[in-house]
């Protein structure tokens, strides 16, 4: 996030694409609920699903699954025909503008409308002109953005839209990407890609090497980018991958295609899994760590904001319960290493010595203050927002972006359009919510949702179990009859294994960055008769 939580009352308005907030993120869901309901800020809401934020909406457009490029082109087009982005932030602070000019220039609100399913083009128009007159509007987005083909560049295209507006460096404004989990900011930061270090430094740069190596007391860091997620599975069934460790993930309900998730499993000669639960994927290693739950343990968390957070140890841990840094720690002392973490604080400080951002970042100053990397030194406050008087390339770069259909089109074999996401009362794979008696009650069975108008093509009732299908494979599931879905698209959680989602969902990869495309494929809906 370029900017804070606590700067929605702030914000003039806000624009939420692709984010299913009060479901999925409901403390900021609530605030930003309250801030349009008591204090009349205004709301625009860009989602193929009817969420609870379309009823507070000022606009709402339910836009075709995987079209958001389409509709924030159309955004701009408007902004740029009628003269209402802020002139003066592109020219001083931002470049590239002519290109993204040229590139907008068919994106009508006709055209977006055509390629979105939006019934009157002219919401567009007046959308884009409220945005205009909203300053400063927050812009917020989470895995409806992100998870398709076209990840990265629906990303770009929303700082495109926030540069042409001038609300980037601005506090109430910015590009505010939810986290879907309390520490996937600080798992991040922390290196946990195949391609960077801590504070996203490069493995490519040679100094960076010698950076890590002298603080780490080794030699021969590789400079070449490791396997991506998906990718390690994709070597794994190669034979290249032999062997696979995972900590706190369950790629055989998380991941695509799941079919191919666990062949790859099978395939690995040997496979270690460290978790609270003997997840699904668990039952497939060869070695089971069990580690310990967030109440059992110390150590820090940076959420969603940038924020870092202590954890403090509540319960003991019981039987043969370990710390996850002290599992790891262990292993690594047998295969030659010479750790001696004795606390998480210590492996805190090992991290401000090699994490520019971290640096300031202490655990007394974290007790006891709101801190939000980049804090460079003790002395340093932290950033409340990121931007604020240049980028960090010097001027914000305009990307010009085509829209680009996803992977997986319809066909007459399979007609429809299946989406999938969270809902309020589960997390993830269900690893810790379904072994919650109240929330397991509250949703104890997936679903699928389908429009009264396809259940009444495909002579569906509510509540009847019905066949959904893709070209990876079929699940049994019963069916949830709503209006929160357009016509031929249909949506279902992934929480449960019994129904996984992911046996239906495609592995195609996002060019750039490999993120799966979970938001879109082509499926079918069959009634099973009795």
């Amino acid at each position: 996030m370029t900017n804070s939580i606590r700067e929605t009352t702030v914000s003039r308005g806000f624009l939420v694409i692709g984010s299913n907030t009060t479901e999925n993120h409901p403390v900021l869901g609530s605030m930003i609920k309250k801030e349009v309901i008591n204090n009349g800020k205004k709301l625009i809401v860009v989602d193929p699903r009817k969420i609870e934020l379309s009823k507070y909406a000022d606009y709402y457009f339910a836009i075709n699954p995987g079209t958001n490029i389409a509709i924030l082109n159309g955004f701009m087009h408007v902004l740029l025909k009628e003269g209402l982005y802020d002139k003066n932030y592109v020219e001083t602070r931002c470049e590239g503008f002519e290109a993204l000019s040229k590139t907008l220039e068919k994106y009508t609100p006709e055209y977006v409308a055509e390629i979105c399913g939006i019934d009157n083009p002219e919401d567009i128009v007046s959308a884009a002109r409220l945005m205009a007159g909203l300053k400063p509007m927050a812009l917020y987005y989470s895995m409806g953005i992100t998870q398709f083909v076209s990840g990265v560049n629906g990303v770009k295209s929303t700082a495109n839209l926030q540069m042409l507006l001038g609300n980037m460096g601005v506090e109430g404004g910015g590009v505010n990407p939810l986290r879907g989990q309390n520490n996937v900011q600080g798992a991040c930061d922390m290196g946990c890609l195949p391609n960077v270090y801590t504070a996203y430094q490069p493995v490519t740069s040679e100094d960076n090497k010698a950076k890590f190596e002298a603080a780490w007391g080794v030699s021969g860091l590789s400079t070449k980018p490791g396997l991506t997620l998906l990718e390690m599975f994709n070597q794994a069934i190669a034979g290249n991958v032999k062997a696979m460790y995972t900590m706190g993930e369950n790629p055989v309900g998380s991941d695509p295609n799941q079919h191919h998730i666990i062949e790859a499993l099978e395939a690995l000669e040997f496979f270690v899994a460290q978790d609270i639960f003997l997840t699904e994927t668990a039952k497939y290693a060869d070695v089971v760590f069990p580690a310990c739950a967030f109440l059992e343990k110390e150590g820090s968390v940076s959420n969603t904001e940038r924020r870092v957070q202590l954890m403090h140890k509540v319960l003991q841990p019981q039987g043969e319960v370990r710390d996850d840094w002290w599992i790891v720690m262990q292993i690594a002392n047998r295969m030659g290493a010479k750790w001696n973490y004795t606390k998480a604080e210590d492996i805190f400080e090992e991290i401000r010595n090699v994490t520019p951002s971290y640096a300031g970042i202490t655990y007394d100053r974290a007790e006891w203050n709101l801190l939000q990397w980049p804090c460079p030194n003790v002395d340093h406050p932290g950033t409340q927002y990121l931007h604020k008087e240049k980028f960090s390339r010097g001027l914000g770069l305009f990307t010009p972006i085509e829209y680009t259909p996803p992977a997986e089109g319809t066909d007459s074999e399979y007609p429809m359009i299946l989406t999938t996401g969270r809902i309020l009362d589960h997390f993830h794979t269900g690893t810790m919510t379904r072994n919650s008696k109240v929330l397991d009650e509250n949703v104890p069975e997936g679903y699928v949702e389908l429009n009264p108008n396809d259940a009444e093509n495909f002579n569906i009732k509510n509540g009847e179990l019905v066949s959904v299908s893709s070209r990876r494979g079929s699940i049994r599931i019963k069916a949830r009859v709503t209006a929160k879905t357009k016509p031929n698209v249909v949506f279902i959680p992934f929480h449960f294994f019994e129904a996984c989602a992911n046996v239906l969902t495609i592995d195609a990869l996002d060019p750039l960055c490999k993120i799966p495309e979970y938001k879109v494929c082509s499926s079918r809906i069959e009634k099973i008769q009795p």
